[in-house]
């Protein structure tokens, strides 16, 4: 599945976004009245230039003692910054996020300027619907037509419930 073909997609908050001379100080102050853990560096075309995440004011101002009101974002943020487009596929990117220890993607257009920043909680939430699909669809073709997929579940739990209470009995 496509990440632009996502209904969720379309919805997404339009991402925070800074120049790199911002301080340190005022890029928190939307950050923090939004909930957000990160926002992106761009230039005046909206071209991504770096993130900085609430990782990188922990690890490379506060652990440095550097002062926020003087620091500009650029020299904390992260960079570079991987990049997704609307037509890349999203558990490909989930996979990557995962393996790479990233949580947050910028997705841009083919002038490669923003569009939105995906999590990977978005990723997941997305997915795991399509997933438990995937799994009944599976289970329904490996079974014989004659067995229920659902009736095999609810004998497991039934099952695994009668296990639980003789279990606590002894």
């Amino acid at each position: 599945m496509r990440i632009g073909d996502r209904k969720e997609f379309a919805q997404k908050a339009d991402p925070l976004t800074c120049s790199p001379d911002t301080t340190v100080f005022e890029a928190v102050q939307p950050m923090a009245a939004n909930n957000f853990g990160s926002i992106i560096v761009t230039d005046g075309n909206r071209k991504v230039l770096g993130m900085m995440t609430e990782r990188d004011i922990f690890r490379r101002l506060i652990a440095k003692e550097l002062d926020p009101k003087t620091t500009k974002v650029e020299e904390i943020m992260t960079t570079p910054v991987r990049k997704a487009r609307v037509d890349d596929n999203l558990v490909d990117w989930l996979r990557m996020m995962s393996n790479e220890r990233f949580r947050r993607l910028p997705v841009v257009d083919e002038n490669d300027r923003l569009i939105a920043v995906m999590s990977q909680g978005d990723f997941v939430s997305y997915t795991w619907p399509e997933l438990l699909g995937r799994v009944g669809e599976m289970a329904q073709a490996s079974l014989p037509e004659r067995i229920n997929p659902t009736f095999m579940i609810f004998a497991i739990l039934l099952y695994t419930l009668v296990l639980v209470w003789v279990v606590s009995r002894l």
